[in-house]
């Protein structure tokens, strides 16, 4: 593809391309959250499920075309830390749109059993993550067992979710069973056809998928002509463009009240992008790519442990404390990224 050598373009072309594509994936995701919330309501699935398997899988798009991009031209370091990066920067988002949209701590406003066993399912593949990282990998038919052991672990949790709500014996008591309020434009996504929802949902992942990639690829030459190190490359830089996409479903869904729907979405993201570690052994030339990675990626993984553990204390805890606008929880993950982020810039 031709953003394949943006590295070739001036600085100034990348900052233009990045800001047009930034700005297309903003707009696609807003109206994305929306189609995305008729489909759960003409459906009949949850709103977390329908955030994890569809909001999730959408916006992981970008980082599909990142990883083979990456893996192919021999950097699977940078491909990987782009996974990691986007699972604790969409946790950051969740936790910064708590502060500037919603009116009440974010955590205080779900309740769902389904959306707890997300969290700890995610804490679990993230730390197998970093487990496979330490203990090492080998290859079995060109792909590392450890990959494909993490991508069945993600695979297998979005197989016990699917079906949680209707095997668990937890029961929300009859006052937390409130109507929401729809915010405008949502009633009428909503009377739409299912057959018209799902077709504007597929060409909005499509325009997710080609915008992403091009923040993806964009992003990876302005830091590259930038100066910034490899690492903090694929987990900062990369990891926040193609975050942008959760972004706007996330901020959408906060604005419509959809809380369980944008926690599934950043859980489902996390799962599908995790699973894409097999996707990047699969593309890359030499050996598994758990053996190219190091402390730098076990921090970063353990990162993302640390800071769905806070959510979920948030979840269990069920309360409405705030503080600078934002739940106690929040402003916890806010904090642990900055220091999480500090620490891998020492490690490098």
């Amino acid at each position: 593809m031709l953003l394949q050598n943006a590295q070739d373009f001036p600085l100034w072309a990348n900052i233009l391309i990045f800001g047009i594509a930034a700005v297309i994936v903003w707009f696609t995701g807003t109206r994305l959250t929306r189609d995305v919330d008729g489909i759960a309501e003409q459906t009949g699935m949850g709103q977390a499920f329908v955030g994890m398997l569809l909001l999730g899988s959408i916006t992981s798009l970008p980082e599909i075309a990142n990883c083979i991009t990456s893996a192919v031209i021999g950097a699977p370091a940078l491909a990987v830390n782009n996974l990691l990066g986007s699972a604790s920067i969409n946790l950051l988002l969740l936790a910064g749109v708590d502060a500037f949209v919603g009116r009440k701590a974010a955590t205080a406003m779900v309740a769902q059993p389904s959306t707890l066993m997300m969290a700890a399912l995610c804490m679990l593949v993230l730390a197998a993550v970093a487990l496979a990282i330490v203990v090492g990998d080998a290859l079995i038919f060109g792909i590392g067992i450890a990959a494909a052991l993490i991508c069945a672990l993600s695979v297998g949790a979005f197989w016990i979710v699917s079906g949680y709500e209707a095997r668990t014996a937890w029961a929300l008591k009859p006052q937390q069973k409130t109507k929401q309020k729809r915010a405008n434009g949502e009633a009428d996504a909503q009377q739409q056809s299912l057959r018209f929802l799902i077709l504007r949902t597929v060409l909005a992942g499509a325009l997710i998928f080609a915008a992403g990639y091009s923040l993806a690829q964009t992003g990876d030459a302005i830091a590259t002509q930038t100066g910034i190190g490899a690492g903090m490359i694929g987990f900062v830089l990369i990891g926040t463009a193609t975050s942008l996409p959760e972004l706007s479903t996330i901020t959408a869904a906060f604005r419509i009240r959809r809380y369980e729907m944008a926690f599934g979405q950043v859980l489902g993201t996390n799962f599908v992008n995790l699973a894409l570690i097999v996707l990047i052994d699969a593309f890359f030339a030499g050996g598994p790519v758990i053996n190219e990675l190091g402390r730098f990626e076990i921090v970063s993984a353990l990162l993302g442990v640390f800071l769905i553990g806070i959510l979920l204390v948030g979840l269990l805890e069920h309360r409405d404390p705030k503080i600078m606008r934002m739940g106690y929880d929040s402003l916890a993950v806010v904090l642990v990224f900055a220091g999480g982020v500090l620490l891998l810039y020492m490690i490098r």
